[in-house]
């Protein structure tokens, strides 16, 4: 198993190497950006190969980037596009309506960290932040910074779990990471009040 995950990695590495950097760049980036409108698609994949493929510092600097781009591209989607048709129905459902009003009015410091968390559904947080009337410099600047974290996180446990897959303790150490990252969100997330 490992020497296929080592051969897939030096493949694409090759790829890199023997194609122009431009397409490989714009290779990772895209994926990362379709993740964010796509909600199905693996980010921890797609960050440890760029990681992998284009080392620590520009893997991290590209899946960053890409994923503030395709965070951005979402909700404007929905804020330009399905926001409005939404809207004349949302009257009269008053659940929804209370949703959004709170969406519209959270803190800067709540969004940052509702968003830096990592099984926070980031899709989930586009389509609320773009269906509300929530400040888009706010909404762009509180991605810019959660996503530093979602970016680091996804990178570490993909690049050790790929570079380790035979190793039973770092698979274990990663196991709790992410069982303390799960109950670190769900606790933020009841501290919050977000259902």
């Amino acid at each position: 198993m490992q020497n296929m995950i080592q051969d897939m990695i030096v493949f694409f590495k090759e790829i890199v190497l023997n194609n122009n950097i431009f397409i490989s760049v714009l290779v990772g980036f895209s994926v990362i950006v379709l993740e964010s409108i796509i909600p199905i698609l693996p980010l921890a994949l797609f960050i440890a190969l760029n990681m992998l493929v284009l080392g620590n510092f520009m893997g991290f600097i590209l899946s960053w980037i890409a994923t503030v781009a395709g965070c951005q591209l979402s909700f404007l989607i929905f804020r330009k596009g399905v926001s409005k048709k939404l809207y004349h129905n949302i009257d009269n459902k008053p659940r929804t309506k209370k949703l959004m009003n709170i969406i519209s009015n959270i803190s800067f410091s709540k969004l940052v960290i509702i968003m830096a968390i990592p099984f926070t559904p980031a899709f989930s947080i586009n389509i609320g932040a773009g269906l509300s009337k929530l400040e888009y410099k706010k909404f762009l600047l509180a991605t810019i910074i959660a996503k530093i974290s979602i970016v680091y996180f996804w990178g570490f446990i993909g690049t050790t779990f790929v570079e380790s897959i035979t190793d039973i303790t770092v698979i274990i150490k990663l196991i709790f990471i992410l069982i303390v990252a799960f109950f670190l969100s769900k606790i933020v997330i009841n501290k919050f009040d977000i259902d």
